[in-house]
């Protein structure tokens, strides 16, 4: 008989079962992260928590991270088991799903966030406040630690998102589009940063959202090939923090949210600057838009909790653990 002698460290973990199942869902979950992805002051993430896949999209990027991982370390059998681990049923769709979202995004977002940007952040800013419940829900206990962490993440993000955005003349240099993607795409699953908006303040955006619209091969292979890279080491972390300390990691994730709420100001928020509405009917308006996207977050957590109330037959949700 013989042994195992794989070090426990190096055995890859089977991840979390997805919360849901159907293929068509896990596309819609993905589309709507897609275009979260796309906003800038909106984070995919955010979304993911929301639906109550957060976990389960942490764990099979880092299974599909260590599978390459274990392939450049020329460890085939260790790949191999790292791939079967990946929840491909979960994942394909939802992958998926993100890219003809950030396809159609890029086209049809821009112009309707230029057009009426006050309307869209006010909208945007109502749906992040009513989601700051789903990581909260989690911080179990709710100490000084907890709560100082939440308030560090909150002014951190806070500041962040005051960035001015950088103005790149001329052809973006290809270095400066592999870094660029490679950071972006940490805040992409982070929820509260927004990927977007850090391409902003790298000055990349316009840029990226041009290399899609024209399908700039080269362009659009760097930038991915740098968000893989950027992505699978990021996902490691995140995944052991969640594992080791959920309750400080929510803290801190919903601070990050807090915070970042400054890019999502109606008024003058996207600038960094943020200003009084005009007249009194401008702030009914905002607050009027600002209700509806907090009902719709609201809605879709409340039918979230009762499909998966005990006696449902469901798994629970993330906003539920």
């Amino acid at each position: 008989m013989t042994t195992d002698t794989t070090p426990s460290d190096a055995r890859p973990s089977r991840p979390a079962a997805p919360r849901t199942g159907p293929p068509w869902l896990h596309a819609a979950q993905g589309m709507a992260m897609g275009t979260a992805d796309v906003i800038p002051g909106v984070s995919g993430g955010t979304i993911a928590l929301i639906v109550g896949i957060y976990t389960s999209l942490i764990e099979a990027i880092r299974s599909v991270a260590s599978a390459g991982t274990a392939v450049l370390r020329g460890r085939g059998d260790l790949a191999r088991r790292h791939w079967q681990a990946v929840p491909w049923g979960f994942v394909l769709p939802l992958g998926g799903g993100i890219v003809v979202a950030l396809g159609i995004g890029s086209v049809v977002l821009p112009p309707l966030l230029e057009s009426h940007p006050e309307e869209t952040s006010a909208v945007f800013a109502g749906m992040i406040v009513a989601s700051l419940a789903v990581p909260w829900r989690q911080v179990r206990p709710r100490g000084p630690l907890q709560v100082g962490v939440a308030l560090v993440c909150a002014v951190a993000a806070f500041l962040l998102t005051g960035l001015p955005e950088a103005v790149v003349e001329g052809d973006v240099a290809l270095w400066r589009v592999f870094a660029s993607a490679a950071v972006a795409i940490c805040a992409m699953i982070l929820p509260g940063v927004s990927g977007a908006f850090l391409l902003l303040v790298l000055g990349v955006y316009e840029p990226t959202l041009d290399a899609l619209r024209s399908l700039d091969v080269v362009y659009v292979g760097v930038f991915v090939v740098g968000a893989v890279v950027g992505l699978g080491a990021f996902s490691k972390l995140l995944s052991h923090l969640l594992a080791q300390h959920l309750a400080v990691t929510m803290a801190g994730l919903t601070g990050l949210m807090v915070g970042a709420l400054r890019v999502l100001w109606p008024w003058g928020g996207h600038e960094g600057e943020l200003h009084a509405p005009a007249d009194v009917t401008e702030a009914a308006v905002g607050l009027g838009l600002f209700a509806v996207g907090f009902a719709i977050v609201r809605v879709l957590l409340v039918m979230g909790d009762r499909s998966t109330a005990p006696g449902s037959g469901s798994p629970p949700t993330s906003s539920q653990i």
